[in-house]
């Protein structure tokens, strides 16, 4: 079964999430924070990470270079899911590996689980 991580601090965001992957026959985790993330992304050893960048702790951009430094996180696929424009997020986001940038008011949770199946070759 393929795992995906879902790392948002809004709990009503990560579950309508949870649903839609869970209806499409993903195994699910979440964390509320990017420390907690970190955690996750260890223990859980997902093949897809959707990365919030504003939450509490710590943002989405310190928990993905934190990841990226560890063996078990460097190759992970990471979209990132979030409200702010790629024009507004972090530089450095780019240098991290992130797979796609995805504005959560421009698709639907639909398009978002069909965007996750195309990027790990099961659409």
């Amino acid at each position: 079964m393929t795992k995906i991580a879902i790392i948002e601090d809004d709990p009503v965001i990560s579950q309508m999430y949870r649903m839609k992957f869970e209806a499409d026959g993903f195994e699910v985790e979440l964390a509320n924070n990017g420390k907690r993330g970190v955690a996750l992304v260890e223990a859980f050893a997902p093949d897809m990470i959707l990365l919030d960048l504003q939450m509490p702790e710590m943002d989405g951009t310190e928990a993905l270079e934190i990841i990226r430094h560890h063996d078990w996180g460097k190759d992970i696929p990471v979209i990132i899911l979030t409200n702010l424009g790629e024009e507004e997020s972090p530089k450095r986001l780019r240098d991290l590996g992130i797979h796609s940038y995805i504005v959560k008011a421009n698709l639907t949770p639909r398009q978002v689980v069909q965007r996750v199946k195309e990027a790990l070759g099961t659409a």
